[in-house]
């Protein structure tokens, strides 16, 4: 290969791409743009770290001392956001998207409830409405709303309500059908429960209880865990990674774009017809397709650094060579668009589909452990997974060398892959 015909040519190309200012400003500015946007949704409101509360309305039609109970206690939860609605109301926002979740608290549910608690029978019934294109969310509804409904009920229960815990008794003491040794045991547990309550009547600071009721037994520490110690997660490196590898690979789509339509121009003749050999003139279509992808990564991690505060947090050299090697491989992801592509316009559209969907699945705009766990394991014959994951590992993650080395051998691997075949489905004449 002649390396003045090679430098040359990777000079015209480089040349060549950053003279459409127009272009050169896309490739930079709409990663940056994108990646920012999603970074500030994953990474909550204003950096802050608070994530968006969900909004629920509680429809009380039973106004006993339980359900009021209740309804404080889901409006001081950190994770719902309690929104005054009628039951009318409630279906409207939910059926334009104003409204997650709406639970409807029926009449006598307070009775009910606390009776059932112990007898297990006759379970008053809580109706959830919810919006079908948030099931994760009413999960998570449905589980806040137990722990509220258990702590309420059970300071009814367990407060002092004498009448309550009188008929419970008496139900008990009457119940037929019942195990002897179980009636004597749950006789003896409300009993119990009876004397409780009149002592902490007579004495309530020598109790020494905070509040009355069933209360959460545990209380749970989070501890975030990443490759070295001091090291924190940052949304914006994910998102910065999804979007550098989108637009670098429509980058390298473009670049096969242009090689269509030089050859359908006759360029590719007029360089057959120099003493140049078809890998000289390959090589260095990829090499400045490369060099390309290499420059767009640092400037949008550059920015990353500077504005959001995204380290390498892991092996330097790792990321370097990830990012040339993500560059190879858009680099042979552009001639193989041009191999296989016959006009441009043709080529085009088919080109942006796969580009996007190699974004998707490799968790450019999600995270992929938020796939399904089949399409999780799937995702890896798709070069992006891998380079997404690779960027995480030596940035937010602190991972040594070692984790680079798989994504790079798959990446190089992938560019191989790509330039047989773009090769072998390579037509020089129009």
């Amino acid at each position: 290969m002649s390396m003045i015909a090679y430098t040359a040519l990777v000079r015209r190309d480089l040349k060549l791409f950053f003279r459409d200012r127009r272009a050169v400003l896309m490739c930079f500015a709409a990663p940056i743009l994108i990646g920012s946007f999603f970074g500030y949704l994953f990474s909550g409101a204003s950096g802050s770290g608070e994530t968006a509360r969900i909004p629920v309305a509680v429809i009380d039609q039973d106004g006993s001392e339980i359900s009021r109970r209740l309804v404080a206690g889901i409006g001081g939860d950190k994770a719902l956001e309690l929104r005054q609605a009628t039951l009318e109301q409630a279906r409207d926002r939910i059926r334009t998207g104003k409204l997650t979740v709406a639970a409807v608290i029926p009449k006598g549910f307070g009775d009910q409830a606390a009776t059932a608690l112990f007898r297990g029978t006759d379970k008053p019934e809580i109706a959830c409405m919810y919006d079908p294109s948030h099931g994760a969310e009413l999960a998570m509804v449905r589980g806040m709303l137990t722990q509220h409904v258990m702590e309420s009920v059970s300071a009814e229960a367990f407060g002092g309500n004498s009448k309550l815990l009188d008929e419970s008794l008496k139900e008990a003491g009457q119940a037929n059908g019942m195990n002897p040794a179980d009636q004597k045991s749950l006789v003896q547990m409300l009993a119990g429960v009876q004397q409780w309550n009149a002592r902490v009547k007579e004495n309530p600071q020598a109790v020494g209880v905070a509040r009355a009721g069933i209360n959460m037994p545990y209380t749970v520490r989070e501890e975030a865990i990443t490759a070295r110690k001091g090291v924190q997660y940052n949304a914006y490196g994910h998102s910065f990674a999804g979007m550098g590898v989108q637009f670098i690979l429509m980058m390298g789509m473009e670049a096969g774009l242009v090689m269509i339509l030089q050859r359908q121009g006759g360029i590719w003749k007029r360089l057959r017809a120099a003493p140049i050999s078809r890998f000289t003139i390959v090589a260095a279509r990829v090499t400045s397709a490369t060099i390309d992808a290499v420059i767009i990564l640092f400037v949008i991690f550059g920015f990353a650094r500077l504005v959001f505060g995204v380290r390498v947090d892991g092996s330097l050299p790792g990321f370097i060579l990830i990012a040339v090697a993500i560059g190879l491989m858009t680099g042979a992801f552009g001639l193989l668009v041009a191999g296989l592509g016959k006009t441009a316009e043709a080529t085009r559209g088919l080109a942006i589909l796969a580009t996007l969907l190699m974004v998707m699945l490799g968790g450019g705009w999600v995270p992929a452990f938020l796939f399904p766990q089949w399409l999780q394991k799937a995702t890896f014959v798709v070069p992006t997974r891998w380079a997404i994951e690779a960027l995480d590992a030596m940035t937010w993650r602190g991972l040594g060398f070692d984790a680079a080395i798989g994504p790079i051998a798959a990446l190089l691997g992938f560019a191989v892959l790509f330039t047989g075949l773009a090769v072998w489905r390579f037509r020089w004449d129009t």
